[in-house]
């Protein structure tokens, strides 16, 4: 019903499923309330932004300010001051002492999650490669003790592949053929054995004991782990003899195995959800309940798009309510709707089209839809290569290409990440014009030699050390919806900037990694808040100081050895 003072479109609401449910947000992250507020005649009338806890008692009220002098749009910022669930409403009065007049917005959920559900630098390797030497596999022992370089780099979380039991019927192969040989590992992703299934840990790797080991290893290391929950059983998992009706059968009454055309996964049978829905949810509460009192406090969902987005919604609200600490990240590079259903569903941040979004058109229009369109209930993580995905971009195996895609998600998005290899710059494609890695890790135990490659100088590590750094150091950089693309001359050359408060980044990036590429950018300097015509920019990657002003002149050339392929600039302000 309309109230005495309408207040209409009011941003950000998120109606899903039958109800509003909760925008996203982390403490002292700033969220802005906007609505349209009328009033009949001329009289003049007032707007506040009101922010409840969730007992509904006020915590925070702040004034509207109309956007344009004639558009009825009015807007604020709040700002949750500590993790938990909260609700905002607006408020529309008339302006004399009584407020008359006053007349209340519904309320709508605002849910802060801890910090890590927004910022966070993911970094992931397979256990069974670390450590591993032509005449044995690596374990949780080995594993652990690269754990300290991880660390060393400014990663913030370690994601592993499944880690359980992986079954022997129809094996995959090296490269994915369908025969395999006695001492092929399997795919991690197909689960379940004789050692047991998801509740279990592939005795190749170690024990359970050495798996809790290996994640204190990593705490004290600052890494927090990310488990991987892939819902899917190899034909060899107890539950295909336990609870055969958790799958789908074809006309024989043989099971179906997967398939995500045009692949083809014969080792891997699905679930369906249909037959036994509590069973299901029961069972797969347990398990995730069991990795969580490990220690596990991540989890890296597999293929969540091909499950039912109601069995989600109803898993996230019950650990939330158990463990609000723990974060879900959707692995879900599938249609946008389902993708921005699974975040409205309660999915803390997804996968994205990073991945593959290279031009500077690609990269702004991309960059704009996640941090504004998208970002009250879709947290992205750009990941610039995982274990299925080597981009085309990267398949020349030039040093500078692999520098500015880890610039690139590394500012542009709080979450970032990067699977093991991208460092030593892996590059060879299994077909061309094909994205799968030749001789993948998915399929068998790759050794690395990280020492040789550090004394050689052939890694990017000490590059994504300083990137990480900056982040760190940086809260602009830890925020999404502060991000603001600025005009360049060239299309090879993409600028913007993160402020936040008094800290303010300037990023201006060569998308060319073999040509120097020069331009002007053309700075919006009310964006950046600042009064005077020129300023100081230092670069912090290699601490070079600059004069810039509102029309900058910028060159980058990435082909020389010490060349550049960005600009990440600190201006201070006053």
């Amino acid at each position: 019903m309309i109230g005495r003072i309408p207040i209409t479109d009011i941003s950000p609401s998120i109606y899903f499923g039958g109800e509003f449910v909760a925008v996203k947000a982390i403490p002292h992250e700033a969220i802005t309330i906007s609505a349209t507020v009328i009033r009949e005649g001329h009289d003049p009338f007032g707007a506040d932004a009101v922010l409840r806890d969730f007992a509904g008692k006020e915590i925070q009220r702040n004034a509207m300010k109309e956007v344009w002098p004639g558009t009825d749009r009015f807007e604020t910022v709040l700002t949750p001051p500590i993790s938990g669930d909260f609700s905002f409403s607006i408020e529309a009065f008339d302006l004399t002492p009584a407020r008359k007049l006053l007349t209340e917005s519904d309320r709508f959920p605002i849910r802060a999650d801890r910090d890590r559900a927004l910022v966070g630098s993911w970094y992931e390797f397979f256990p069974r490669s670390e450590g591993a030497t032509e005449k044995s596999a690596g374990t949780f022992a080995t594993a652990a003790k690269r754990l300290p370089a991880v660390a060393a780099m400014g990663f913030d979380v370690l994601y592993l592949p499944p880690v359980h039991p992986i079954g022997i019927d129809h094996r995959k192969g090296p490269n994915n053929s369908l025969t395999a040989g006695a001492s092929d590992p399997g795919v991690p992703w197909a689960i379940g054995g004789n050692a047991g299934g998801h509740d279990a840990i592939n005795p190749d790797l170690g024990t359970m004991d050495d798996f809790e080991s290996f994640v204190k290893v990593a705490k004290k290391n600052g890494l927090e782990i990310a488990m991987d929950l892939a819902l899917q059983t190899s034909p060899n998992h107890p539950w295909v003899k336990t609870h055969v009706e958790w799958f789908s059968k074809r006309a024989d009454g043989s099971i179906a195995y997967a398939e995500n055309p045009p692949k083809k996964y014969q080792d891997i049978y699905p679930l369906n959800f249909d037959n036994d829905y509590q069973g299901l949810l029961n069972e797969i509460l347990r398990i995730i309940r069991l990795w969580i009192s490990k220690g596990v406090t991540l989890f890296r969902v597999d293929n969540p798009h091909t499950k039912p987005v109601h069995f989600w919604q109803d898993i996230l609200a019950i650990i939330y309510k158990e463990s609000p600490e723990i974060i879900f990240l959707a692995e879900a590079f599938t249609k946008p709707a389902m993708m921005h259903a699974l975040g409205k569903a309660g999915f803390h941040q997804s996968y994205t089209y990073f991945t593959w979004r290279t031009s500077k058109q690609e990269l702004v229009s991309y960059g704009n839809e996640v941090s504004r369109e998208t970002s009250a209930f879709f947290r992205p993580n750009f990941w610039v290569n995982t274990p299925d995905i080597l981009p085309m971009h990267l398949q020349s195996g030039n040093p500078a290409m692999f520098a500015l895609r880890a610039v690139l998600a590394s500012t542009l998005s709080p979450s970032w990440g990067m699977y093991a290899g991208y460092e030593l710059y892996e590059h060879r494609a299994l077909h061309e014009g094909g994205e799968e890695y030749a001789d993948s890790e998915k399929y068998q135990i790759r050794i690395r030699d990280w020492d040789g490659a550090a004394k050689k100088g052939i890694t990017l590590a000490p590059f994504i050390t300083q990137l990480n750094g900056i982040r760190r150091d940086h809260v602009a950089l830890q925020r999404l919806r502060n991000l603001v693309f600025h005009s360049t001359g060239s299309d090879a050359i993409v600028a913007y900037s993160k402020k936040t408060d008094s800290d303010l980044i300037l990023v201006v990036v060569n998308l060319d990694p073999t040509y120097a590429q020069e331009t002007t950018v053309h700075w919006d300097m009310g964006a950046l808040g600042i009064s005077e015509d020129s300023f100081t920019a230092t670069d912090l990657l290699d601490g070079s100081t600059f004069s810039w002003s509102s029309h900058t002149f910028i060159r980058l050339d990435p082909s020389r050895p010490s060349g550049k392929v960005a600009h990440i600039a600190h201006v201070k302000l006053a």
